[in-house]
């Protein structure tokens, strides 16, 4: 009795077992077939059970036609060799609400494409935001920059006449005693201005982060609002956003301040020079404490704004946001942080320069104030929009915001009513955080809860 060929392997006369079929790019879209099933339209469709299944190759085992033994497919050139057709519309497309092919570009409406950002993409959509919306976002900067560089001004000056500060003339020798007595002075002058200035430089900026959230949320949907409009969606949140600010600046400068009370209890007991060693090294980490609290909370106020939450769960959800993601954000956050100071340098260099000729009375510091809100109204805005768009994109890797903005980008313009366009309230819902409830169907936008913002 001789053995007979194995139908796993190959011998004389008989073929190897054939793949089984599968639709082009892996997937099953609308209108793709299922498996034991061929494309609709294509030529060579023939009924279960002729050994076909319209794609030119036989079905494998216990698919409908699987009874032609030794059946051998007909490659290109061969007689009865076919063709396959294309599909129809859809056809190895994946189903819809997943993500897209790598190869697929992201819909683009407005100053970024919706899906997870790159570094160069975050700061051309800070600059786009600018060129595209310049009369809101310039306007609302000049404004916040003019009261801040008044402010300051004020400030600088009163605490200079109260403190009695003489600097020597040129060519002018001091004693050992007035040299000291003049150091002293100037610490107790020049510290507490700089102190107050760093202080509401950081209010100003969280402000003006603050007022152009809304603008550049609307920016990233393709639509405009008026600086008017960002006032009136930001000006109920300026509590919440003050009190944010001062719990975020508390937070990053603590340990700082921690540091310099212990260093002050050390200068006064005159503690040996071993305890100002270990200080040092204690500077070390309060500096990387600082580094890593300020970054973690950087996303504070488009939470305040956007979701429309409270300081201490701003707090909480830009944590969270955050999380794995610190270097990304401290990276991105540096490199528009360099890149702003470089440019108001260079802006602010010519006023500068006028001011030191000008002498040191009062013709110099107005001179010095127009042109800290020159370069400021230039300049802040990006830092402001980096962050916004920085806090964008970390939702949309995170949450899957780019789907419900999909949802949400329209023709129309917000409030109006238009066929397509999602009215204020309707927008504003697409920014509101996650519910805690079940994870939503595949192709379902991200569901929210709370109250929606009053933009």
């Amino acid at each position: 009795m001789t053995d007979s060929p194995s139908s796993d392997a190959p011998g004389d006369g008989q073929a190897q077992r054939p793949q089984p079929w599968f639709p082009p790019g892996g997937g099953y879209g609308p209108g793709s077939p299922a498996p034991g099933q061929a494309p609709p339209g294509q030529p060579g469709t023939e009924p279960p059970g002729t050994g076909q299944s319209g794609t030119g190759q036989p079905d494998p085992p216990g698919w409908p036609g699987w009874s032609q033994p030794g059946y051998v497919q007909p490659g290109p050139g061969q007689p009865g060799y076919q063709q396959p057709a294309p599909g129809p519309p859809g056809y190895g497309q994946p189903p819809p609400g997943q993500w897209p092919r790598f190869s697929e570009a992201a819909p683009k409406p407005g100053v970024i494409p919706l899906r997870p950002l790159g570094v160069g993409e975050i700061l051309d959509g800070a600059f786009a935001s600018i060129r595209r919306n310049p009369k809101a976002i310039l306007g609302l900067a000049a404004v916040v920059m003019t009261i801040s560089a008044v402010i300051s001004a004020t400030i600088t000056r009163t605490l200079l006449n109260l403190g009695g500060l003489n600097l020597p003339s040129p060519g002018q020798q001091l004693t050992p005693a007035q040299a000291t007595h003049l150091v002293g002075r100037i610490v107790a002058v020049v510290v507490p201005a700089f102190g107050l200035t760093l202080l509401l430089t950081f209010i100003v900026q969280a402000i003006l982060a603050g007022l152009l959230a809304p603008i550049i949320a609307r920016g990233v949907s393709g639509q405009q609002i008026s600086a008017a409009d960002a006032w009136r969606a930001t000006r109920p949140r300026l509590p919440s956003l003050l009190l944010a600010t001062l719990l975020v600046l508390l937070a990053g400068l603590g340990p700082l301040l921690i540091l310099g009370l212990i260093v002050g209890i050390a200068f006064l007991a005159g503690a040996p020079a071993a305890v100002y060693a270990v200080l040092a090294l204690l500077g070390l980490v309060a500096l990387v404490l600082t580094i890593w609290f300020s970054t973690m909370l950087s996303l504070v106020t488009p939470v305040v704004v956007l979701e429309n939450e409270s300081p201490g769960r701003a707090l909480a959800r830009s944590w969270r946001l955050v999380t794995r993601s610190f270097w990304r954000v401290f990276g991105i956050t540096l490199l528009a942080g360099i890149i702003v100071a470089i440019a108001g340098g260079i802006l602010q260099l010519p006023f500068t320069f006028l001011g030191a000729v000008s002498g040191s009375g009062i013709v110099a510091t107005v001179i010095l104030v127009i042109g800290t809100i020159a370069a400021g109204t230039v300049t802040r805005p990006i830092t402001a929009g980096v962050t916004v768009l920085l806090y964008v994109d970390m939702r949309m890797r995170k949450e899957g915001l780019d789907l419900a903005l999909r949802t949400a980008s329209g023709t129309g313009q917000p409030g109006t009513g238009q066929p397509g366009g999602p009215s204020g309230d309707d927008f504003a819902s697409v920014w509101r955080p996650p519910s805690a409830g079940p994870a939503p169907a595949p192709g379902t936008p991200p569901t929210a809860a709370g109250a929606p913002p009053p933009w």
